[in-house]
C-alpha cells in the first residue's frame, strides 16, 4: 500500500473492520513459519547495558529505533534483530517452509550476534524473566513513554512485561479460507493454556507482587490490560478480531512532538465516529499503527502470531515451534489436538500460576505433545522427550535443549552476575 493510500480518511466503522479482517488475515494454503526469540542483555558485571553500548556491539545489524542512521541490515539467515524497553534483544526470524529450516538459519543468526555481543563484553541470557534487576527502561521513543504511562495507571505489570520479561513467538499462516482460519485459530487458542504449562519457567521476577507462579511473565500479561489482551470468541475469529480491534481503548497516537498520549478510555471506533477527539480524522495509517499497540494471546498480522510462550532455555524454542507444526499440519491432526484441550482452554491464569502441577493441565500437555510427536517426521523424539518431562510435571530446563548450543553465558550465570 502506497505513502497516499495509508493517509486515506476511514470513512466508517465498516470500511474500518472490512480493512482489518483483509490485513490481518491474509488467506492462502498454509506454507510457512517462522519465530522471534528474545533475550535479556547484560554488561559483564550483570547490569542492563546502555543503547550506545548495544549498538556499538551490534554495528550495522542496529536498528535504527536506537541508531537512526544504521543501515540496519538484516542478519545472513534472514533475521532482523529490534531491541526492546528494557534492552532485550530480539530476532524476528524470515518465514521458512519447515522448522527444520527455521532453526538452521535463526541458529546461524543468533551465533553471529552472540559473537557481536560477546567481543563488546555484553551477554544474552535466554531468560523470561529478570529475578534480579529492577524494571527500568532505557528506549525512551514515545511509542515506550506513552505506553508505560498508560500501564502504571493499571498497575505494575505493564512496566515489568516491557522492561523484564522476554519470550518466544512463533508465526504460522493463517489459512486458505476462512473455515481453515478458523480451524486454526480455535486450536492455537485452545491449546494455549495447556502449551503456557507445558513451557513456563519464570518462577520469578523482580518487583513482581507477591505471589507463586509458574509464568510470571506470562502473568504479566493476564493483569496488564485484559480488554487489550483478550478477543472474544463467537466462532468466527476474522469478524470477532475486527470488531474487537476497534473496541479496544486507545494506548497512544503519533504525534510530531514527544506526547503520544491517547484521550482515557477512547476507542478507534470512538475516534471514527468524532474526529474532534484528537483533533483530525482517523486515516488508515492511524489504523495500521493502533493494530501494533494490541497484544492478544494469538494476534493476527495477516499471518497469526503465537505469543503465550515463555523464553525457552537456549535452543528449546525449537520444541513448541515443532509442535506447532505438527498440529497444524492436517486438518484431523488439528481437530484432535482442540477435542484434547477442551478441558483446559481458558485456563489462561491457572496455566500461568500453577504451571505443570495442575493435574488437567499436565495431563493435555503431555497428550498433545503425544499427538505432535506421533505426527512429526523429524521431531519426534524432542516431542516425546518433551511429553516425558510434563508427565513427570518438570518445567523446562538447559539440558532439555537436545544438543543445540547453549549461551556462553547460561541463565544461571546471569542469575548469579546480577
Amino acid at each position: 500500500m502506497s505513502s497516499n493510500e495509508k493517509s486515506l480518511e476511514l470513512s466508517s466503522r465498516p470500511a474500518a473492520e472490512a480493512y482489518v479482517s483483509r490485513v490481518c488475515f491474509k488467506l492462502g494454503p498454509p506454507q510457512l513459519i517462522g519465530a522471534e526469540l528474545e533475550w535479556l542483555t547484560c554488561t559483564i558485571d550483570g547490569h542492563r547495558p546502555s543503547l550506545h553500548q548495544i549498538s556499538a556491539a551490534l554495528g550495522e545489524y542496529t536498528p535504527r529505533t536506537i541508531a537512526p542512521d544504521s543501515p540496519a541490515l538484516t542478519l545472513p539467515g534472514g533475521s532482523a534483530v529490534t531491541i526492546e524497553p528494557g534492552g532485550q534483544l530480539e530476532l524476528s526470524s524470515s518465514p521458512h517452509a519447515s522448522v527444520t529450516e527455521l532453526q538452521r538459519a535463526l541458529d546461524a543468526d543468533v551465533r553471529v550476534v552472540r559473537a557481536l555481543m560477546s567481543a563488546a563484553q555484553l551477554g544474552m541470557a535466554s531468560v523470561p524473566a529478570d529475578s534480579r534487576r529492577n524494571a527500568h527502561r532505557i528506549l525512551a521513543l514515545p511509542r515506550y513513554c506513552a505506553m508505560e504511562n498508560h500501564f502504571t495507571t493499571i498497575g505494575p505489570f505493564g512496566k515489568l512485561m516491557m522492561c523484564n520479561t522476554a519470550a518466544v513467538q512463533v508465526s504460522v499462516d493463517a489459512g486458505a479460507d476462512r473455515a481453515e482460519v478458523g480451524r486454526r485459530w480455535r486450536m492455537l487458542d485452545a491449546i494455549g493454556p495447556a502449551f503456557v504449562a507445558a513451557f513456563a519457567c519464570s518462577p520469578e521476577l523482580r518487583g513482581a507482587p507477591a505471589g507463586k507462579w509458574a509464568s510470571q511473565r506470562m502473568r504479566t500479561w493476564l493483569e496488564l490490560d485484559a480488554g487489550r489482551t483478550q478477543v472474544p470468541n463467537t466462532g468466527d475469529p476474522i469478524s470477532d478480531y475486527a470488531r474487537w480491534v476497534l473496541d479496544v481503548p486507545l494506548l497512544c497516537i503519533r504525534s510530531d512532538d514527544e506526547n503520544w498520549a491517547a484521550p482515557a478510555h477512547a476507542s478507534f471506533a470512538d475516534w471514527l465516529d468524532d474526529a474532534s477527539l484528537i483533533g483530525r480524522p482517523a486515516t488508515v495509517a492511524d489504523l495500521d499503527y493502533h493494530l501494533t499497540t494490541l497484544f492478544p494471546h494469538v494476534r493476527a498480522c495477516g499471518h497469526l502470531e503465537i505469543r503465550y510462550l515463555d523464553a525457552q532455555p537456549e535452543g528449546g524454542w525449537v520444541v513448541p515451534s515443532a509442535a506447532f507444526e505438527a498440529l497444524l499440519g492436517d486438518s484431523a491432526v488439528t481437530d484432535r489436538a482442540t477435542a484434547l484441550a477442551r478441558e483446559t482452554e481458558n485456563r489462561w491464569v491457572d496455566a500461568a500460576r500453577d504451571g505443570l502441577s495442575d493435574a488437567s493441565l499436565r495431563e493435555d500437555a503431555e497428550a498433545l505433545l503425544r499427538l505432535a510427536a506421533e505426527n512429526s517426521a523429524e521431531h519426534s523424539d524432542m516431542l516425546h522427550a518433551a511429553a516425558d518431562r510434563c508427565r513427570r510435571g518438570d518445567p523446562p530446563a538447559a539440558d532439555t535443549a537436545h544438543g543445540y548450543a547453549t549461551d556462553s553465558r547460561s541463565p544461571s550465570t546471569y542469575k548469579e552476575s546480577v
